[in-house]
């Protein structure tokens, strides 16, 4: 990945930066950064916004545009939502139900071959996060201080489909509790399809 690509992709992961913190993640010059910036600005794939963090001059954040966003996969986004129109059309609800059901049934058998061998709750979640990064999600694990585990999604491969069937974002949420195990409880903190930048789940040990 060169690096006017790593700018968008750090973009996509950490939200808005200012020049500052992703020059010293790119390890460029403040100046440089900017130039890249400047460039996929006149692109149309970054804007800016200023914010007053505190008092002063306020922090220029820059941060991708609606443009920026689609440069990542969506699994031919409109394709599938016709298809579920269509499978809503010919079959109503209850193949819809259906269609889902066997989606989740297909990820889960693969999710737990993924899981196969991984013992402790952290060693689980960090083969799911493998998993589903696989998939197109971009995700990644946080630990907290209380002990619990963040599963960050950057990214939502499926987000037109979820959108036109919010069904696909609840089958989710119970598979993951399934394939991590009764040992913790998972919960949904962030979501994409609320506005959020990202899709966060929170998993607690028991």
């Amino acid at each position: 990945m060169n690096t006017a690509e790593q700018t968008l992709f750090l973009l996509k992961t950490r939200g808005p930066q200012t020049a500052q913190q992703l020059a010293a993640l790119l390890h460029l010059t403040s100046m440089g950064a900017r130039k890249q910036l400047e460039a996929w600005q006149h692109k149309g794939m970054v804007a800016y916004e200023d914010v007053a963090d505190k008092p002063g001059r306020p922090a220029r954040r820059w941060l991708l545009t609606e443009a920026g966003h689609a440069r990542f996969p969506d699994r031919h986004a409109e394709l599938t939502v016709q298809l579920i129109e269509q499978v809503r059309s010919l079959f109503g609800e209850t193949g819809l139900e259906k269609l889902i059901g066997a989606r989740e049934q297909a990820s889960e058998r693969d999710y737990r071959q993924h899981l196969a061998g991984a013992r402790s709750l952290p060693e689980r979640v960090q083969a799911l996060v493998r998993a589903r990064s696989t998939e197109g999600y971009m995700a990644e694990v946080q630990t907290q201080d209380d002990g619990s585990l963040l599963l960050i999604e950057n990214h939502c491969p499926i987000c037109a489909a979820a959108r036109q069937c919010q069904k696909f974002c609840r089958s989710e949420l119970d598979l993951f509790q399934r394939v991590l195990g009764p040992d913790c409880t998972v919960g949904r903190v962030e979501h994409m399809l609320g506005g959020a930048r990202r899709c966060v789940y929170v998993i607690k040990p028991l």
